[in-house]
């Protein structure tokens, strides 16, 4: 009878580990947060000039819409128009993003954001062209810079309202819903549109959420 060999012994965990264990169990957040780090340094060190050129190009305004409109929806979703804003941004990925995609998973929480960003940005551009062409607003909203994260967070934001515990439920979604219908009822840009759009797709994603409520993030 041959000899078993002796188990080796369990390693210590690397200090790195609860990183990359944080990292892993939310990958498209953080992905998405590392292209975002990227095109934010290209905007940095961009001169003013090329500057004005990427955030046009990358927009998904009326004349990037109609020129390349699948090129334009993609690439709106990884530019921020200010670069002072990233560490605001991380924060909101994290308390956000980060928890609907562990809660959900990778696929239904894209699912939710991808919906929003493109439903939201092509209504909202489609008001842009109705008051462009009734002469409600200047002709050169064609070319408006539209780019950023704001419409898939506004969606992570209304479906997170389900996966809280029932104490909070209530207070955190009339809390969010105040927070973009105030800006919506005040001032009525087309941005502010694009969010109510975005939160109430969030919401009418409810059903994804069915037995998510109960993972351990959320019974605290």
């Amino acid at each position: 009878m041959t000899e078993q060999p002796a188990p080796a012994p369990e390693r210590s965990p690397e200090p790195s580990r609860p990183v990359r264990s944080w990292v892993r169990s939310a990958p498209g957040t953080h992905v998405w947060l590392l292209i975002i780090f990227c095109t934010s340094l290209v905007i940095v060190f961009a001169t003013d000039p090329y500057e004005t050129y990427l955030l046009h190009r990358n927009s998904s305004n009326l004349v990037q819409l109609n020129e390349r409109p699948v090129r334009a929806l993609l690439l709106s979703a990884f530019w921020i128009e200010n670069p002072s804003s990233l560490p605001l941004y991380v924060v909101l990925f994290e308390l956000i993003h980060a928890r609907v995609e562990r809660a959900l998973g990778t696929l239904r929480w894209l699912i939710v954001v991808a919906t929003a960003h493109i439903a939201a940005t092509l209504i909202s551009q489609k008001a842009v062209l109705y008051r462009i062409q009734h002469h409600d607003a200047p002709r050169h909203l064609i070319h408006v810079v539209d780019i950023g994260v704001s419409y898939g967070l506004a969606a992570s934001a209304g479906i997170l309202t389900y996966l809280l515990p029932g104490r909070w439920k209530f207070a955190y979604a009339v809390a969010v819903i105040a927070f973009f219908a105030i800006p919506l009822a005040a001032d009525a840009t087309f941005t502010d549109l694009g969010h109510a759009i975005a939160l109430t797709i969030g919401f009418a994603f409810w059903p994804l959420t069915r037995g998510r409520a109960r993972h351990p993030e959320y019974r605290r």
